[in-house]
């Protein structure tokens, strides 16, 4: 467990499908806490890869080929020390799946931007708010430095 001013070292990123959000902060955490921070993303169901994540992680210098959706079933790992979740339905299945574990569990209401309508532009305008707003969390969150040009 990580009590105040203890960074975690492992830490598991859960949203619906493991498509938009979930993946976003895990690529977030890397490029931020780079070999510090064991990070992980999964979702309650199976997701497709999303072309605007893609776009909007490559304006800030994070290249997603190798991001592939996957579920908590997927998951090899397990003794992280925090879940996050950004949706509704991935916080009932980790606080069900670590019930009997001594790991942090924070819900982080996300906006889903897959519900964005209007012009590519505007689309796009919602991915970045989510990006943006999952990187200010992450850097209070896991106490980061500025040492990185991120």
């Amino acid at each position: 467990m990580t009590g105040p001013g203890l960074r975690p070292t492992a830490v598991l990123f859960a949203c619906g499908m493991n498509s938009v959000r979930s993946p976003m902060a895990e690529a977030v955490t890397q490029k931020l806490f780079p070999g510090q921070i064991y990070v992980r993303s999964a979702g309650v169901r199976q997701g497709k890869i999303d072309p605007f994540v893609d776009a909007v992680m490559s304006e800030i210098g994070i290249d997603m080929s190798k991001h592939h959706p996957k579920t908590f079933d997927d998951l090899e790992e397990s003794g992280f020390d925090l879940v996050v979740t950004l949706a509704p339905e991935a916080h009932h299945k980790a606080l069900e799946l670590t019930r009997t574990d001594a790991v942090d569990v924070e819900y982080w209401p996300t906006l889903d931007p897959t519900l964005a309508t209007g012009s590519r532009e505007q689309i796009l305008n919602e991915y970045r708010a989510v990006r943006d707003q999952l990187m200010m969390r992450i850097k209070k969150r896991l106490d980061w430095t500025p040492q990185a040009s991120l």
